[in-house]
């Protein structure tokens, strides 16, 4: 595989309508990962969210989106499990679309597979920004618009 191929799987494995579809995906991807790699994105329901959750990072309950980071060099390799019930009614909380929380969700997650964090405020200023710009590119609004 080239170094600068994304090769991108898209799972559905949840019930839900209106998912995001696997060209707006990759568009999201492209924009977000630096070069190329081997990653699967996986929507899944809540009690897979919440089971993965637990058993990786002992939380029990379903987030909105895991990474699970396998390797950044020579290429980026990775997974990305979404929880399709808590992006959804995250959205609706915040009062944003489900696509541009989709799109924030991915963006962010695949930022932590190529080993960004937001451990520190320093960290977490620099990780929001470069998701800001990566997302003001793709045409969404600032996802971290009225929380400052």
């Amino acid at each position: 595989m080239s170094s600068r191929r994304l090769n991108l799987s898209v799972q559905y494995v949840c019930n839900k309508t209106g998912l995001p579809l696997r060209p707006q995906i990759r568009r999201w991807a492209r924009a977000a990962v630096q070069g190329g790699g081997q990653v699967t994105i996986r929507f899944v329901d809540s009690p897979e969210g919440q089971s993965l959750n637990r058993d990786y990072r002992g939380k029990d309950y379903a987030t909105n989106v895991l990474s699970f980071p396998y390797a950044s060099t020579p290429i980026l390799c990775g997974d990305l499990v979404l929880c399709a019930p808590v992006v959804e009614r995250e959205a609706g909380e915040q009062g944003k679309p489900a696509e541009a929380h989709y799109a924030h969700l991915i963006v962010h997650g695949l930022l932590h597979l190529q080993g960004h964090d937001h451990e520190s405020r320093k960290d977490a200023r620099q990780m929001e920004n470069h998701e800001r710009a990566i997302l003001a590119e793709l045409g969404y609004a600032d996802p971290y618009a009225g929380e400052e």
